[in-house]
């Protein structure tokens, strides 16, 4: 049996990362543009805002901080050939990162307020169970994984306020996807 040296152990890290970084970027990318996001869409524009909103320009920046994060975090558990519980944590982060690219389209693009805040509460959970296995296999993996869950806090909280302040968000503005004639 050969043990591989610490150098070919942060090649082969550094080789997933390459390929983990650029793709959770480009599916977190993906999921905003299936409906306009933030300050680009017409009905979030018109929603009443709870005061802890930050400015428009914070969440791409955040996101890519974090999509960053979560790829670094899978890179390392990727890595981590033979480890236990490896198998479970890539589900778990598929789980948790499908539910993650389901939330922009649902709240910004269905204007589904109350099923999104339902989907960041799974979201959370997922994110979290994802987080204590990963933590088994890579202690640095789950910790990775920390800012994540104090966003989606933070998102949650965000997006409770704008139920709470819009209980009729869904018919405020016109979906720019559906058809309206005019007589």
């Amino acid at each position: 049996m050969e043990l591989a040296t610490k150098g070919q152990l942060r090649w082969a890290f550094l080789r997933w990362a390459v390929v983990t970084v650029p793709l959770i970027i480009l599916l977190g990318f993906a999921s905003s543009r299936v409906a306009p996001a933030g300050e680009h869409n017409r009905w979030y524009a018109e929603l009443a805002k709870p005061a802890l909103n930050p400015p428009g320009w914070v969440f791409p920046i955040a996101w890519t901080a974090l999509y960053i994060l979560l790829g670094l975090a899978l890179a390392m558990i990727l890595n981590a050939r033979g480890a236990r519980y490896r198998g479970l944590a890539i589900g778990l982060f598929a789980a948790q990162m499908v539910a993650n690219l389901v939330w922009t389209p649902l709240f910004f693009g269905a204007h589904q307020v109350a099923l999104a805040f339902g989907l960041i509460v799974v979201m959370f959970v997922l994110a979290l169970i994802t987080t204590i296995v990963f933590g088994r296999i890579r202690k640095a993996a789950a910790w990775l994984m920390v800012p994540y869950l104090a966003w989606l806090c933070f998102a949650g909280s965000l997006n409770f306020a704008i139920m709470d302040l819009n209980p009729n968000a869904a018919t405020l503005v016109p979906s720019s996807s559906s058809a309206q004639m005019t007589i």
